[in-house]
């Protein structure tokens, strides 16, 4: 930067050029004093010109005792400092004075300045927009069901919760990566921004188009192992259709999640609370729609033209190579490319089990009901949980990155008093999301009912086992992130690639679990009727 010299008796700034003295003037900016032998210090000159250079280095001559320079940091590195700082404040605010003193370094950013009702404000509307989703989806799903691809090969309904996730595992992993990336300001010029799009949505076909093939696995292992069943043609149809639904739902999706988190930025929302939900809302809906869709048209072709299965399951697996080797351009995508495998097949795993209960309970005609409520109370836990993760994991990462030691980042199992009803931001959005879960379910609830949905009366004590159920999972689930967040930080792991996708299949699992077990006992104390809705 610019360059002021100083003796001990006076200022001899006049007698550098007035080019130099007027870069003095402009910078706000001193660094701390230095001193080297003689009491002379070596001054970065490069960015002076040739004949300021020249007189600097005329004036500094050896027989000149006692001479100190004072190195002045430029504007553009002071202001660089700052506009860093003030992205990582949330909603892109500061209140930080142009002015760094002499004696300050870089302030550390604050964490997010969020009150509760704020917080509430920013999630109601897309937790209600995810929650008609997840409605339209069970309704779907109660219509679905009754389809010939779903009643002769039943394994379809062990792929819905696995496919269904792949919002969790994908979709809402890609939307909590790019809202801490904009958070931290890595999205903020053109060239940065289509390099994140680019790599990411690559990343997603290749992570979709694997955990497509292998939720078919599951489901193929699944049925045939209660069962002792095995059809060839019925395999190569799930297979085909579970890579071409996660491929085709992953693909828009992730196009949907992108536009979201940039128009977040630019009406100064901040995406976590957004973008997730809205992942949601459509995955779900995108997703089993699609599902069906293509099952029902590949098992009409099985009998007449069986090549058809085998080709549409070659034909995206061939896409695979293109994929890699754009995501592998990207360092942030490549390093998920290689490491982000665990969650995402753990997930896929865990929501099979949940898809198996599914399959299990809905086959059964007694609990056909069940159908058009699993989405719901799936979807809700997860978007809940979603977008706690994604708010602890950008607070997490405005205190450094993973693995570094941090007091925000304790590494010890917290207590449910600390993660409910301590005073900190993230503890009072716990309490936030907490309180819609019962007044989104009575919603939800209605509009299914009004929109004569489902096979089940909503008598006052089927809801008192659905919002237990409903509270219960979400009760368990919030609890889990805050301990596991926090617990993937201190062991180096980035939660925004490794925590929700285990969060939204733990979601799936208890989800379908306790609401078939809320079925059950309701169908033992006689609250029974499956003609509703027929």
């Amino acid at each position: 930067g610019a360059v002021s010299c100083q003796t001990p008796t006076k200022t001899l700034l006049h007698c550098l050029p007035m080019k130099a003295r007027s870069r003095e003037e402009e910078s706000r900016s001193v660094a701390p004093k230095k001193r080297v032998h003689s009491g002379v210090m070596a001054v970065p000159v490069d960015s002076l010109a040739s004949p300021d250079r020249q007189q600097l280095v005329e004036f500094l001559e050896p027989d000149q005792e006692g001479v100190e320079v004072v190195v002045l940091e430029s504007r553009a590195n002071a202001k660089g400092v700052r506009e860093e700082d003030a992205l990582l404040e949330n909603g892109s605010q500061s209140t930080e004075s142009d002015d760094i003193s002499t004696d300050q370094g870089p302030v550390p950013p604050s964490p997010l300045k969020e009150t509760s009702f704020s917080i509430g404000l920013q999630v109601l509307f897309p937790f209600l927009l995810a929650g008609f989703g997840t409605v339209a989806a069970g309704m779907v799903l109660d219509i679905v069901q009754h389809w010939d691809v779903f009643k002769y090969v039943t394994e379809v309904f062990i792929l819905v919760p696995a496919l269904l996730g792949l919002k969790g595992n994908l979709e809402m992993t890609l939307a909590s990566r790019l809202s801490t990336a904009a958070n931290i300001g890595h999205m903020d010029t053109p060239k940065e921004l289509w390099k994140m799009i680019m790599g990411n949505m690559a990343l997603i076909q290749v992570q979709a188009t694997v955990v497509g093939f292998l939720a078919s696995i599951a489901a193929v292992i699944f049925g045939w192992i209660p069962d002792g069943h095995f059809s060839i043609g019925h395999a190569i149809l799930l297979c085909a259709s579970s890579v071409a639904t996660a491929f085709i739902a992953s693909l828009v999706l992730g196009m949907i999640m992108i536009g979201v988190i940039i128009g977040s930025r630019k009406i100064g929302i901040n995406p976590d609370n957004v973008a997730t939900p809205i992942a949601a809302s459509l995955g779900d809906l995108i997703t089993l729609a699609l599902l069906s869709g293509i099952s029902w048209g590949l098992y009409i072709e099985l009998e007449d033209k069986p090549y058809v299965n085998p080709l549409v399951c070659a034909f995206f697996i061939a896409l695979l190579p293109l994929w890699i080797i754009i995501a592998k351009r990207n360092p942030v995508t490549r390093e998920v490319l290689y490491s982000g495998w665990e969650p995402v097949i753990i997930a896929m795993a865990i929501s099979s089990v949940g898809g198996l209960i599914l399959d299990k309970t809905v086959s059964d005609p007694n609990f056909a009901g069940m159908a058009v409520f699993t989405p719901v109370i799936n979807g809700v836990g997860g978007n809940l949980v979603a977008v706690q993760a994604s708010r602890i994991s950008t607070y997490l990462h405005m205190s450094g990155m993973p693995g570094e030691s941090s007091e925000k980042a304790p590494r010890k199992c917290p207590s449910p008093c600390n993660t409910f009803f301590s005073s900190d931001v993230n503890s009072r959005s716990v309490r936030v999301l907490f309180l819609l879960v019962v007044p989104g379910h009575l919603v939800f609830l209605y509009t299914i009912s009004s929109m004569q949905g489902g096979h089940t009366t909503l008598t006052l004590i089927f809801i008192v086992f659905y919002m237990t159920a409903a509270l219960l999972q979400v009760l368990i689930l919030l609890y889990i992130a805050d301990w596991m967040v926090h617990w993937m930080w201190g062991r180096g792991l980035d939660p925004d690639n490794f925590s929700i996708p285990y969060l939204t299949a733990l979601g799936d699992l208890l989800g379908t679990g306790l609401l078939a077990l809320s079925f059950h006992i309701l169908w033992l104390i006689g609250d029974r009727d499956t003609d509703v809705g027929d």
